[in-house]
């Protein structure tokens, strides 16, 4: 599951990209703070489970987390 569609919206300036260590084409991508801080209150309870998720699996599924600046 890609939540590229959540992350560059009107809300953020910046994102957290977890990117797939096996595939380079999937990952995960969560609206964030200038810090990469992400605000679990404003995510939804999927994509609030899936940040859990792509966190956790840092360094066995996903690559340690980018933060990029977005540009829409």
């Amino acid at each position: 599951m890609n939540t590229d569609s959540i992350a560059c919206d009107e809300r953020a300036a910046f994102q957290l990209r977890f990117p797939s260590i096996f595939d380079t084409r999937s990952g995960y991508v969560f609206p964030c703070d200038e810090s990469g801080r992400v605000d679990m209150d404003t995510l939804t309870e999927r994509v609030r489970d899936s940040y859990l998720y792509a966190r956790a699996l840092v360094g066995r599924e996903y690559a340690r987390p980018v933060l990029e600046r977005c540009f829409t």
